[in-house]
């Protein structure tokens, strides 16, 4: 993990694709991937967002992760973006190639990204009642997706697309929630949990995570002042 204030590119010892990240970002996880989907050689610097260097905020508008330096010099943000970019210069079909099928796979990604809040409420509300909430209009987002039509082992029922990309990383913070909770999420869901066990298995899903993944996630879980939080201490001082 880089958290020096000298920028890492002056040392030129990086590869023409460097992806900006942190551990247990799930946009991150969404544009790394991308670039397994397609074996592209690429470098990773995980940096600590709670002391964000300052070559990081040079490099990064939003001063968010991931981003992308191509060649040394060009910077891309955004994990749409930089999936869209890494898609595009591999030559893949992570995307549609008709328009209007592209756009309505963009329409899913951006769902994905509202999921993405409602999980951060599920992991920051202070009490039962304020965390059944959240657990419901989680469902009103998995009910919208069992509707899905196409939906299998991938969104599209055909092959693995960005779209799938998006929602990997999500459904993984629930191997952590599940185990705390002891409550399966996706219960009355079952094509939304079928697809979920089948990118679990993606090689280039498990890639996207370090091996310390859930340890890092258990400890982040544990500090939070929530309902969740206090369940998570709750499990893991029974099971230390």
């Amino acid at each position: 993990m880089v958290n020096s204030s000298e920028n890492p590119f002056t040392l030129n010892s990086y590869k023409p694709l460097t992806l900006i990240s942190h551990k247990l970002c799930p946009y991150v996880q969404r544009a790394v991937i991308a670039l397994q989907e397609r074996g592209l050689d690429y470098s990773r610097i995980d940096i600590d967002l709670s002391e964000k260097p300052d070559w990081f905020l040079a490099l990064s508008p939003l001063g968010r992760v991931p981003v992308l330096v191509i060649d040394n010099t060009t910077v891309l943000f955004e994990s749409a973006v930089i999936a869209e970019y890494i898609n595009d210069i591999s030559g893949a079909e992570l995307l549609s190639r008709t328009a209007v099928e592209k756009a309505r796979q963009r329409a899913w990604i951006e769902f994905a990204s509202a999921t993405l809040s409602d999980i951060a409420k599920l992991y920051s509300v202070r009490d039962e009642p304020a965390f059944k909430e959240a657990v419901n209009h989680l469902g009103d987002k998995w009910g919208r997706l069992e509707q899905n039509g196409t939906l299998s082992d991938f969104f599209n029922g055909q092959g693995f697309t960005l779209v799938d990309a998006a929602f990997a990383p999500l459904f993984r913070y629930f191997d952590l929630f599940e185990k705390i909770t002891e409550f399966d999420f996706l219960t009355d869901f079952t094509k939304v949990a079928h697809w979920r066990k089948s990118l679990a298995k993606r090689p280039s899903v498990i890639a996207a995570v370090g091996d310390d993944y859930s340890g890092l996630l258990s400890q982040f879980l544990m500090k939070r002042p929530s309902y969740l939080g206090g369940l998570a201490r709750q499990y893991f001082l029974e099971t230390a």
